[in-house]
């Protein structure tokens, strides 16, 4: 992974990610779910910021010389996934045998990890989650 980013790839990046996440947002919001556009987009592309922060903070990841901390980059993402977990499962409402919002739980952690992807960047895997969750929805 390179340890210095362009800002055309950052823009590449977040431009991908917002097109993407617009695009499985837009379906969504056809077929009438809690979580539309707007949502997905704001949640695709604050993975992808995320992470592209990490990749910035790169070359000054590890432990100083005098320093007891270690600067651990990973847990950036692993915070994201785990807090839209929390919110997903939020969205999930259980009235009497009907149960409501798995779909769009399962949708909000999705479109997390294709926002971690693309600010990764690795966009290919970013645009084949894309096409797998316009082919499910």
């Amino acid at each position: 992974m390179p340890t210095h980013i362009e800002w055309c790839s950052i823009a590449l990046r977040l431009a991908l990610t917002a097109i993407a996440s617009a695009a499985i947002g837009s379906i969504a919001g056809d077929h009438n779910r809690p979580v539309g556009l707007r949502t997905t987009m704001f949640v695709a592309v604050a993975a992808a910021i995320s992470r592209i922060r990490a990749n910035l903070l790169l070359p000054i990841a590890g432990k100083s010389a005098g320093s007891f901390v270690t600067l651990d980059l990973m847990r950036l993402p692993l915070g994201i996934l785990l807090g839209m977990g929390f919110l997903g499962a939020d969205a999930i409402v259980r009235r009497n045998d009907l149960v409501q919002g798995v779909t769009s739980a399962a949708m909000l952690w999705f479109v997390t990890v294709m926002g971690l992807c693309f600010g990764a960047g690795q966009l290919g895997l970013g645009l084949s989650a894309m096409t797998l969750a316009l082919f499910v929805l």
